[in-house]
């Protein structure tokens, strides 16, 4: 059997994007609430039980939200243009090397039914 474990957090952000359809209000600066599932899977440590401390999938998830929440993601280069399959692509990538498990991300926009899911092949 495989365990997956998920964290959750949230932040607010503005961006701009250039598309074909609902041009005018994607282009003006806007915002989104986002939601951010990560998930690791693998075996739990037999010794504690736990596929990872909590504590630390908290942390490295809590310095990601810093720099993701009321920010302007235009201006961070690495994302791209602020879809939500690049902000999937960005958060893996900046997680990846402190949670080695990870497996899925999920980006969501609740208000409006989007989200976009990444997983590991």
């Amino acid at each position: 059997m495989i365990h997956e474990l998920t964290q959750e957090f949230f932040f607010d952000a503005a961006h701009t994007l250039e598309r074909t359809i609902e041009t005018d209000s994607s282009r003006r600066i806007h915002g989104h609430t986002y939601h951010v599932l990560v998930s690791l899977r693998g075996q739990p440590d037999p010794k504690n039980g736990m596929l990872m401390d909590l504590g630390y999938f908290r942390a490295a998830l809590a310095t990601l939200r810093e720099r993701l929440d009321h920010r302007f993601l235009d201006e961070i280069p690495e994302i791209g243009p602020a879809t939500l399959e690049n902000l999937c692509t960005y958060v893996w990538h900046q997680l990846e090397a402190a949670l080695p498990a990870i497996s899925r991300v999920t980006v969501e926009r609740r208000a409006g039914g989007d989200r976009c899911t990444l997983t590991r092949d």
